[in-house]
């Protein structure tokens, strides 16, 4: 009866172990996503994108629900322009991420790059949503406060500017070429003029070479001054600061 009993106990501590082992088989996937990630993170900090990208599907490919590995890959996707797929990964693991402050993260860059497409209508609802998970975050306080600003009253755009220019530009020719046209017409008149006079008085001395010169050097300094007054100055947008990558 003792020897039943101890076969029973042993039974049951066989099965223990077994269920033990199964419920740890499932730890060692975070195990081998945090490596993906980790080589992915190395490789995002040495602006190797495309390599820190394929790192992070790695990790996504054994851990679906990662929510880190997913926002990492968003952040890879944006370094390397691709902003519309990026904003699908920062969605996706917003959706997933259950910390506040890790989840505001993805909102706030989504609005980075909304407004950076001068998108503000869309970028103002990402940083309210960022602000509803993270009320602290000043500086999405501060891109929220500018995209609304900029909504209503939209910088002007440069190709607006350069025709602006180039209409001035070619005013401006106009202009010049109808100064230049009355210049030849009372020049012309002032040689007939000159001439009827040289007519009537051959004695008088005609104008000289070097007068003539001083004349056309004048003419040419006054077209570049002219120039060098439609010239403008260009401004560069700056980008917006970026949450990193974990």
């Amino acid at each position: 009866m003792r020897q039943y009993i101890r076969y029973i106990i042993l039974g049951i501590v066989l099965l223990l172990a077994v269920f033990c082992l199964v419920m740890a088989i499932p730890d060692m996937k975070p195990r081998a996503d945090r490596a993906f990630i980790r080589k992915g993170n190395q490789l995002y900090h040495e602006h190797q994108w495309t390599a820190a990208e394929t790192m992070y599907r790695k990790a996504i490919a054994v851990d679906g629900d990662n929510a880190q590995a997913v926002y990492n890959l968003g952040c890879a996707l944006m370094m390397q322009r691709k902003d519309s797929l990026a904003v699908q990964q920062f969605m996706k693991a917003g959706q997933m991420e259950k910390g506040t402050v890790r989840k505001a993260w993805n909102y706030h860059n989504s609005g980075v790059i909304s407004e950076n497409h001068r998108q503000y209508g869309q970028a103002i609802p990402f940083y309210e949503e960022a602000l509803r998970n993270n009320p602290s975050d000043d500086q999405t306080r501060y891109n929220l406060a500018l995209c609304q600003k900029l909504l209503k009253n939209p910088p002007k755009n440069k190709n607006q500017n350069q025709n602006k220019n180039q209409k001035n530009n070619n005013k401006n020719k106009q202009n010049k070429n109808k100064q230049d046209q009355n210049k030849n017409q009372n020049k012309n008149q002032n040689q007939n003029q000159n001439q009827n006079k040289n007519q009537q008085n051959p004695n008088q001395p005609r104008m000289s070479k070097q007068n003539a010169e001083q004349l056309l050097n004048a003419a040419v300094q006054q077209e570049q001054a002219t120039k060098a007054k439609l010239q403008k100055n260009m401004v560069q947008p700056s980008r917006k600061q970026l949450e990193d990558n974990w």
